[in-house]
């Protein structure tokens, strides 16, 4: 919707009418002043070609964009152009091109890229043979599937099984998709823009959830916190020589993981993502505008010098180390959601997509970006009271120095039996609660459910494994749910709340407009390249 909207009003700023296909009325595209004309009619390809027809017999169609309203237009590409529909921008083929395993292999393979070992499979036998191959564990999903519906991740051969079995349809066309997981991986996520000749990287997302958890869900911050320069650089290398792999001529999202100093290219997705309204808002430029131009055959030479549209040096992977922090958090309204029998729908985080929205905390640094990106999801963080911790063994060791900060900081840690033990042997002073699988004792004492439900515990921190543990994690996280209390499920989301936690306990928030933002950011890109020039020119002196 926001790259509609913003395409729209580039184009007819430039002069085009635009014209505006879409049926849903809960988005600003469909309101009547956005474009020349609006049809509200639904995206198939007959309705589309309706539309087309109407339109040319007042004057020509120019062409279509099909890349900048998900996946529902982009699905249309080829038809349309099959029809004789002119496609501005990113071609049908170049879109086909990065959907199908085979032919984006190749381009990966030109570049000297890598992507984690794949396969596909159509049976039990083979997922068996492509999971050993490959070693587990092992990423499964449906092919062509959207938000990582039926997505998980196997560890061993007997939940490989079940999932197969429990597989919908598996045919020739429609295969399991297995890959390799990459466990502790840090997931990157890049938007940029490509003409054919140069490009220009909007930005690069650093996700807080590690690899495993669906992109759409995950937090994530622009500028990165953690990529060094050579990381940064090895990944604007590897955006730009897959864009011109591809053939992008417009926007381009891609998806990186980061292992062992690895760099795993994950998927590209030549259109506009969920992450470009947050790239633009972040960075002071208006992406999708941008995008809509070169549509239409604009450089982004031009862009840069005769638009001012896009700075004109440099690019979002370049910004000031003054530049404020954007962090991007997923709204993950779980009270709202209900299973088939009536339950409460668990908010354990993983690799298929649950959020319903996104917002955004802007300050300057992390931590307190991080904070008020909880606020508004609803999930504002403690500043007082008692944390709950359990974790599975995996995490222990990984979570022993911010519960102690907690700790420090005058929070009251509440734990299980195990939980517990750890914590106190590293000089942690932890109370003990009955796991809710143990139940109330007959002296009347409450599980940690009931504690939660009764109000007294202020933020749940907990990572399951196991059955009876994910059971027991399961009723503690609806609790949590149902008040209306942080759930945090992941090890790499509690360090970022503690920092977030401290950084509450000892600033004052500040709050700045987007418009004003976006001039400070200016300004100081503004600044930076002065200075450079300056250093370059030997001018500048210390």
């Amino acid at each position: 919707d926001y790259s509609c909207v913003h395409a729209s009003m580039a184009l007819r700023k430039a002069g085009y009418e635009t014209v505006m296909v879409n049926c849903n009325p809960e988005t600003v595209s469909t309101d009547y002043d956005v474009s020349t004309r609006l049809y509200f009619e639904p995206l198939t390809l007959e309705d589309v070609l309706e539309v087309i027809a109407a339109e040319e017999r007042t004057g020509g169609v120019m062409g279509v964009f099909v890349q900048l309203g998900g996946q529902t237009p982009l699905k249309l590409a080829q038809q349309l152009a099959d029809a004789g529909v002119p496609i501005l921008g990113t071609s049908p083929e170049a879109i086909d091109l990065a959907e199908h395993r085979g032919e984006f292999s190749r381009v990966l393979d030109n570049a000297g890229l890598i992507a984690p070992k794949n396969g596909t499979a159509v049976s039990f036998e083979d997922a068996k043979k492509i999971a050993d191959e490959i070693g587990y564990p092992v990423l499964v999903r449906p092919s062509y599937v959207l938000g990582g519906r039926g997505m998980e991740i196997v560890y061993d051969e007997a939940n490989l099984s079940r999932y197969i079995a429990n597989a919908t349809e598996i045919t020739p066309d429609h295969p399991v998709l297995i890959d390799r997981f990459l466990e502790d991986a840090v997931e990157i996520d890049v938007d940029a823009l490509f003409d054919g000749t140069d490009m220009y990287l909007g930005g690069i997302m650093e996700h807080i959830e590690e690899a495993g958890i669906h992109s759409g869900d995950s937090a994530c911050v622009l500028p990165p916190i953690t990529l060094g320069n050579n990381v940064i650089e090895r990944v604007r290398t590897a955006t730009r020589a897959i864009a011109e792999g591809v053939g992008v001529r417009g926007l381009i999202n891609i998806q990186f993981a980061l292992a062992s100093d690895v760099l795993y290219v994950l998927e590209a997705n030549p259109r506009a993502s969920r992450t470009v309204p947050f790239v633009s808002k972040a960075t002071g430029v208006q992406m999708a505008k941008a995008a809509a131009l070169i549509g239409t055959g604009v450089t982004i030479h031009q862009l840069r010098s005769a638009y001012k549209m896009l700075p004109e040096t440099g690019d979002g992977s370049t910004l000031p180390l003054d530049a404020p922090v954007s962090v991007k958090e997923a709204v993950l309204p779980f009270s709202r959601f209900r299973t088939p029998e009536g339950k409460v729908v668990d908010s354990l985080l993983g690799p298929e997509m649950r959020s319903t929205g996104e917002v955004m905390g802007i300050d300057k640094h992390f931590d307190t970006a991080f904070a008020k990106s909880q606020a508004a999801a609803n999930n504002a963080l403690p500043t007082e009271g008692k944390i709950f911790v359990s974790v599975a063994n995996r995490d222990k060791r990984a979570v022993i120095m911010a519960v102690k900060r907690l700790s420090d900081l005058g929070f009251e840690i509440i734990s299980t039996g195990g939980t517990a033990d750890v914590l106190r042997r590293n000089g942690i002073q932890a109370s003990t609660v009955r796991k809710v699988a143990e139940g109330s004792s007959a002296e009347g004492e409450g599980t940690i459910a009931d504690l939660v439900i009764a109000g007294e515990i202020d933020m749940v921190f907990n990572t399951p494994s196991g059955g009876e543990a994910r059971s027991d994690g399961y009723a503690l996280r609806a609790a949590a749910t149902s008040i209306g209390i942080p759930c945090i499920t992941t090890v790499a989301e509690f360090n970022a709340a503690v920092q977030a936690i401290e950084a509450m306990r000892t600033y004052e928030w500040s709050v700045t407009s987007l418009q004003e933002h976006a001039a400070a950011l200016v300004a100081s890109q503004k600044a930076a390249a002065e200075n450079a020039a300056a250093e370059s020119a030997g001018l500048h002196h210390a």
